[in-house]
């Protein structure tokens, strides 16, 4: 099951990252995997359905604040829910410093690089999709910062580094 939750990880990444979007498939097959997992006794960290739905509300309502507040988007929160199912709530606050701070060397890169004009290129890649905003029916708001992408990276560096101790 772990490799499950890697490649789930790794493809919430790729897709956050490129398309700046979690999509609701995605957080729907992670936290079904997770439940499924939880049911059949093979969850890979070894937490129990309380643990579990813990994590799932915990990662889903404090994110939810930032959703409210107008910083984060939806599927950020709907994917920090499902990674709860997964980790319960106990690993979630390292897990989310880890990616705050990942999103915020992030965010910092992408301010110097845009009054900087040396590297064009990767100010778009930061900042999104290239072009994107300037696309018919474009969303007007658009989320620099891949917070999920960050996450499922925190949480692959948790899984291999984290629960050693």
């Amino acid at each position: 099951m772990s490799y499950l939750w890697l490649l789930w990880l790794l493809l919430a990444t790729v897709y956050d990252a490129r398309q700046r979007r979690i999509p609701n498939w995605l957080v729907l097959v992670g936290a079904a995997t997770a439940l499924t997992a939880l049911a059949m006794n093979a969850q890979p960290f070894g937490i129990k359905w309380p643990e579990a739905l813990t994590g799932s509300a915990l990662g889903f309502g404090f994110l939810l604040l930032f959703y409210a507040a107008g910083v984060m988007g939806a599927g950020d929160v709907k994917f920090a829910g499902a990674l709860g199912l997964w980790v319960g709530a106990t690993p979630l606050v390292p897990i989310w410093i880890f990616a705050s701070l990942l999103a915020g060397m992030h965010a910092m890169l992408w301010l110097a690089l845009q009054r900087l004009t040396w590297f064009p290129r990767l100010t778009l890649m930061l900042s999104g999709r290239p072009g994107a905003a300037d696309a018919p029916g474009a969303r007007k708001h658009t989320r620099p910062i891949p917070f999920a992408a960050y996450l499922a990276v925190a949480a692959a560096v948790w899984m291999v580094w984290g629960r050693q101790r």
